[in-house]
């Protein structure tokens, strides 16, 4: 993935576009740190890309992937016969990725038994296979990447230092999506074109107030969790205009106090809506078409959002109490399968 392919211009993902040029000619090893989710491999993809060494191998291996006594053979390879059920000599991921790059992702989940044999490999550039004897001369630069705190794991005798200090030759650290507030919309914007295209959907338009709440809300998942949620919505939407899910997620505490879930907006977007038709679901000017979706779609919605036609009057906004309005059209009792105010909406 070449640098320029990288999506975002908020100054701290700048940063790191700026680190990945600076490191990518050197023939250094590269520490990615960053929370789960935040891009570690494609930013490891893209300092190989801009490298000498990009005519050669990317090979990725995942550290936390891996059971530890089969993690030894996956790096080095083994000989025949160099444990029970190796019936075939295997080369490793380190002579896979002679003259290129090897990505190791969670670095914090390696065995301290095979951290010194890591350890040799990177300042010698040699390494013996598991059950056998022939010691092997490779050229292989290392990146690797972790979710955790590295030093404190030194601190915590779970890490070697000497291969930490090994490792963090550069250190290049991800901020979260949280961090990146001005990022959201161009990457939502780029998923949504990705998607739709697999899909052979045409989606062009994404709401502002969706795209509000995409900004607010705090991505513990990071990109990743924003790219699972676009393709969830492109899915799901009918017409040319996104029309996500957004229940369950939750804006940061940063967010107006007014607007606390995706849920709240989705509500409050289709209330409106259905304010300015004046409560007329279906036919050609209904809220139905006006946000591209199936009459029978939004009467679903609006059920499960608890919006009900504003000429039918809670117990509530009645100041009755609840038991003495047991089982009328208002009451909570009617947001079922025969609720009137829903049937009534299905034949407008």
């Amino acid at each position: 993935m070449a640098i320029s392919e990288l999506i975002g211009s908020s100054p701290k993902f700048q940063a790191v576009l700026e680190a990945i040029n600076l490191v990518a000619p050197a023939n250094c090893s590269v520490l990615v740190q960053g929370e789960t989710g935040t891009g570690k491999e494609v930013i490891a993809q893209a300092i190989h890309d801009a490298s000498p060494r990009r005519q050669n191998r990317f090979v990725a291996l995942n550290c936390a992937a891996i059971p530890g006594a089969l993690l030894e053979s996956e790096l080095f390879g083994h000989e025949k016969g160099a444990y029970t059920g190796a019936v075939n000599q295997t080369i490793g991921r380190f002579q896979t990725a002679d003259r290129g790059t090897l990505f190791l992702d969670e670095i914090g989940d390696l065995p301290l038994e095979l951290q010194p044999k890591l350890l040799r490999v990177l300042q010698e550039q040699q390494f013996e296979r598991l059950g056998g004897g022939r010691t092997f001369q490779v050229d292989v630069r290392v990146i690797a990447a972790t979710n955790q705190n590295l030093w404190q794991m030194v601190q915590e005798r779970k890490f070697r230092a000497d291969l930490y200090y090994r490792l963090n030759v550069f250190p290049i650290t991800l901020p979260p999506l949280r961090e990146r507030e001005d990022d959201v919309q161009l990457l939502a914007e780029h998923f949504v074109r990705t998607f739709a295209a697999r899909q052979g959907k045409s989606i062009d338009h994404i709401p502002d107030d969706v795209m509000d709440l995409l900004k607010r809300y705090g991505w513990p998942g990071n990109i990743r969790e924003l790219q699972n949620f676009i393709e969830r919505a492109v899915i799901m939407t009918p017409g040319r205009t996104l029309r996500p899910e957004m229940a369950g997620l939750r804006t940061r505490e940063s967010a107006s106090p007014t607007v606390q879930t995706l849920e709240d907006a989705e509500r409050a977007h289709i209330t409106a809506t259905l304010r300015e038709t004046s409560w007329v679901v279906g036919g050609r000017n209904g809220a139905a078409a006006r946000l591209g979706l199936p009459r029978t779609t939004l009467i679903a919605m609006m059920r499960r959002l608890g919006i009900a036609p504003n000429e039918i009057q809670t117990p509530e906004s009645r100041n009755l109490p609840r038991e003495a309005s047991e089982g009328s059209v208002g009451s909570s009792r009617w947001y079922g399968g025969h609720d009137f105010a829903y049937a009534r909406a299905a034949t407008v």
